[in-house]
C-alpha cells in the first residue's frame, strides 16, 4: 500500500509506512552524504527553491548551486542545511584574484562549502607549487568553511592525481573532489579508490559526475568516497521530487 504525507511544503511517498529512499539504513546513510546539485546552465528560482524543499525534507549534506543562487537558498535553508557553491567552475583557469573575488562573494551571500576548481594546466605542465599556493588562498580565505578542491580525473594520469592529492593535503584543504561533471568524464570507483589512498588523513573524498543511481553511489562509498554530487538523487532513490520548471 501506497500513502503520501507532506513535510516542509513537499511530499513524500510512503511504503507501508516507510518513507521512499530511507527504507533501510544504507540508503539513509549514502543519502546524508549527498550534495544535492542544481548547477545547469538553464537553472530557474524556482527550481533551486525546489532543490531547497527537497534537502530539507530527504537530509541531503547540502545544496550546490550556481554562486548567483547562494543567497536565495540562505535564506531558504535557515541554517539547517549547509549552502555549497562553485569556484572557478568549470574550468579553472580564471586568476586566483577572480577565484578569491567569487569565493569572498559567496561567502557574503550565505555559502559554507566551496567546491573550487584547480588551474588543471598548471598541474599538468608540473607547476604544483601554484596549484597548491592557490588552494591554500581559498582556505585562508574560507576559514572554518569547508573548501573541496575540483582536480577533474578525467583529465589526468595517475602521476598527476598523485601530485593532486599532495597539493591538496599540503594546503590544509578539507575534501579532494573528483570532477565538475562538465569535462570528459566523471567520477570513478577506481580514482576515489586512488584519491582515499594518497591523500592525507585529515582530507576527505567526493566523487562527483556521471553518479546517476543508488547502485552508484553506494559503489562510490565502497571505493571511499566521504561525500557525493548528484543531480538526480531523488530519482536514484525513489524519493518524491517537488521540482517546478
Amino acid at each position: 500500500m501506497t500513502e503520501e504525507m507532506n513535510l516542509g511544503g513537499s511530499c513524500i511517498r510512503e511504503q507501508d509506512g516507510v518513507a521512499a529512499g530511507t527504507r533501510n539504513a544504507t540508503d539513509k546513510a549514502i543519502i546524508s552524504k549527498i550534495d544535492h546539485t542544481l548547477l545547469a546552465p538553464t537553472a530557474t528560482p524556482s527550481q533551486i527553491i525546489a532543490l531547497c524543499q527537497e534537502a530539507l525534507s530527504f537530509g541531503f549534506a547540502s545544496v550546490c548551486v550556481p554562486p548567483r543562487y547562494v543567497e536565495l537558498c540562505a535564506k531558504q535553508l535557515g541554517g539547517n542545511i549547509p549552502v555549497c557553491t562553485v569556484i572557478g567552475f568549470p574550468l579553472g583557469y580564471n586568476a586566483t584574484s577572480v577565484k578569491l573575488a567569487e569565493a569572498a562573494r559567496a561567502l557574503t551571500d550565505g555559502a559554507e562549502e566551496l567546491d573550487m576548481v584547480i588551474h588543471v594546466g598548471a598541474l599538468l605542465m608540473g607547476d604544483v607549487d601554484s596549484v597548491r599556493e592557490e588552494i591554500a588562498l581559498m582556505k585562508k580565505l574560507a576559514g572554518s568553511r569547508i573548501v573541496k578542491v575540483i582536480v577533474e580525473t578525467c583529465l589526468l594520469d595517475d602521476e598527476a592525481k598523485m601530485a593532486a592529492c599532495r597539493a591538496v593535503t599540503d594546503a590544509g584543504a578539507d575534501f579532494i573532489k573528483t570532477s565538475t561533471g562538465f569535462s570528459t568524464g566523471g567520477a570513478t570507483a577506481a580514482d576515489v579508490a586512488l584519491l582515499r589512498k594518497y591523500v592525507g588523513s585529515g582530507v576527505r573524498v567526493k566523487a562527483s559526475g556521471g553518479i546517476r543511481t543508488a547502485e552508484q553511489a553506494a559503489v562510490m562509498v565502497r571505493a571511499g568516497a566521504d561525500r557525493l554530487g548528484m543531480s538526480s538523487a531523488v530519482s536514484a532513490f525513489g524519493l518524491a521530487s517537488v521540482r517546478r520548471d
